[in-house]
């Protein structure tokens, strides 16, 4: 009878809720608690090919980096298999548009030694990222007991307005600045991910069995039914 009942009820409460994110605009997401949160997409070095010089030099820009530090920093490394397809797909397509048939022999193999290279060594794609927060009130400028009742609100949404929200981001954008002049000393490249690519980032990380057959529809493409 109870499953019954349960069947014939409608859900209304979506994922989102048990989410601490309320809101991606702008290049920022803006968190349940009204703190903001902006990502660097950060390239890598392979630190062992350097010399003995080049390997100090970064080791000095990085203790220098973190030294220069007055907030905390999230470093986040995100691995998944190789996804090959759409490159598979481009040989496929270049294959049959061959019109010399050693040359299309040759790609055909090509494209069976790729597939096989990737299913047998189970090939995985590393990405870094740096998660730079902004909090308006640290932790240092709290009470006591406004930092106890931080832990009963931090899970209600709370809306900023405009003014406030660009407000914010600005001085969330100052921190990311000196942290992608930090980066750049250590000859790492970095990028900030814009409003689509986070989304992206996220529904990523929170659906690993989706995200390559289920593709997001992109943020100028959307249309929302009022």
């Amino acid at each position: 009878m109870k499953s019954k009942k349960l069947a014939g009820k409608k859900i209304t409460t979506s994922t989102q809720k048990y989410l601490d994110i309320a809101e991606i605009k702008e290049d920022t997401v803006i968190m349940k608690d009204g703190t903001l949160r902006a990502v660097l997409l950060v390239s890598s070095i392979n630190f062992s090919l350097k010399s003995e010089e080049e390997q100090d030099a970064i080791i000095a820009a990085y203790i220098g980096f973190l030294n220069f530090l007055e907030f905390p920093l999230q470093i986040l490394i995100q691995s998944r298999e190789l996804d090959i397809d759409g490159y598979l797909e481009r040989l496929k397509k270049i294959e049959k548009e061959q019109t010399n048939e050693l040359l299309r022999m040759q790609t055909a193999e090509y494209r069976q030694y790729v597939s096989e290279l990737v299913e047998l060594g189970d090939i995985m794609n590393k990405r870094f990222y740096v998660v730079i927060p902004y909090d308006p009130l640290s932790d240092k400028q709290r009470s006591w007991f406004k930092r106890f009742l931080g832990l009963f609100t931090a899970a209600k949404e709370v809306k900023l307005n405009q003014e406030l929200f660009l407000k914010r981001r600005h001085d969330l954008f100052q921190r990311v600045e000196h942290v992608l002049s930090g980066l750049g000393s250590m000859a790492l490249k970095a990028v900030v991910l814009d409003t689509q690519s986070l989304i992206e980032l996220y529904y990523n990380t929170y659906n690993p069995s989706t995200y390559n057959k289920e593709k997001l529809v992109e943020l100028n493409k959307l249309r929302v039914e009022e």
